[in-house]
Order: structure tokens, then sequence, then C-alpha cells
């Protein structure tokens, strides 16, 4: 039996009534076991969404880090005494060195994400294409009776 939740309505067994439901020529089996699918498949989906999420959240920390250590190594180079030009110098490669680097991190994030929307969305789209064959299976079926 489900588990007692503040909305009654969620406690009723779907299959258990569709199975006492009955209409002559219809097999409501396979649209139950479809439907299942369909939340496998979604269920699938959200866990490689919920990585990928992960993964980005993960490695934008590990980029953070190294920003602020690279910031505070960099930030005593730039104070010591030298000459103008010297420092000046200094600062347009660091600037130089840091927007490489954030390009660099902005473009591996992009990947990650897309990475984790391409393996879902393959997900959603063979279990599509699955439920395309199986009502083109019914219908041939229902058709040869």
């Amino acid at each position: 039996m489900s588990k007692p939740t503040a909305f009654p309505m969620f406690q009723t067994d779907i299959t258990k009534m569709l199975a006492d439901f009955k209409i002559p020529g219809v097999d409501f089996e396979p649209m139950i076991a479809a439907q299942k699918k369909n939340i496998e498949a979604l269920n699938e989906a959200n866990n490689l969404i919920v990585a990928g999420v992960q993964a980005v959240m993960k490695r934008q920390a590990e980029i953070l880090q190294a920003s602020l250590e690279q910031a505070s190594a960099v930030a005593s180079e730039i104070m010591v005494p030298g000459a103008p030009e010297v420092r000046v110098a200094k600062q347009a490669e660091v600037v130089q060195t840091a927007f490489q680097a954030a390009l660099t991190n902005m473009k591996e994030l992009a990947d990650l994400v897309t990475k984790s929307n391409t393996e879902a969305g393959n997900v959603i789209s063979k279990r599509v294409s699955e439920s395309l064959d199986e009502i083109k299976a019914a219908v041939v079926k229902a058709a040869k009776k």
C-alpha cells in the first residue's frame, strides 16, 4: 500500500484501478508498462542532470579556490618595490593570464553543462523513439484483430 501523504489523491493505486476498469478490446497492461518506462527514463535523465550540476558546482569551487590562491600570489608579486614600467608590465601580464584562464574555465564549464544536457536528452529521445515503436506495434496488433 502507498505511504500516507497529505494528499489523499496520491494514495490511489492507479495500476489496480485501471486493472479493475475493463473496456473491451483495450489492454491496459502495455499502457501501464509504457508509463513505467517513461517514468524510469525521466528519473534517469533527472539523475544525469543532477550529476551534471554537481560536477559543474564542484569544478566552480575548484576554479574559485585556484583563483584565490593565484590572486594572493599575484598580489605579493605586484607589491614588491620596483620600477613603475616593470610593475605595469607585470600587471598587464597578470591581466592577460587571468583573462585566458577565465576563458578556459568558462569553456570547460560550458562543456560540462553541454555533456550533461546531451546525456539527459539522449535518454529522453531514446524513450520517445521506443514509445513511438510501442504505439506503432499496438496499432498493428489492433488492426490484425
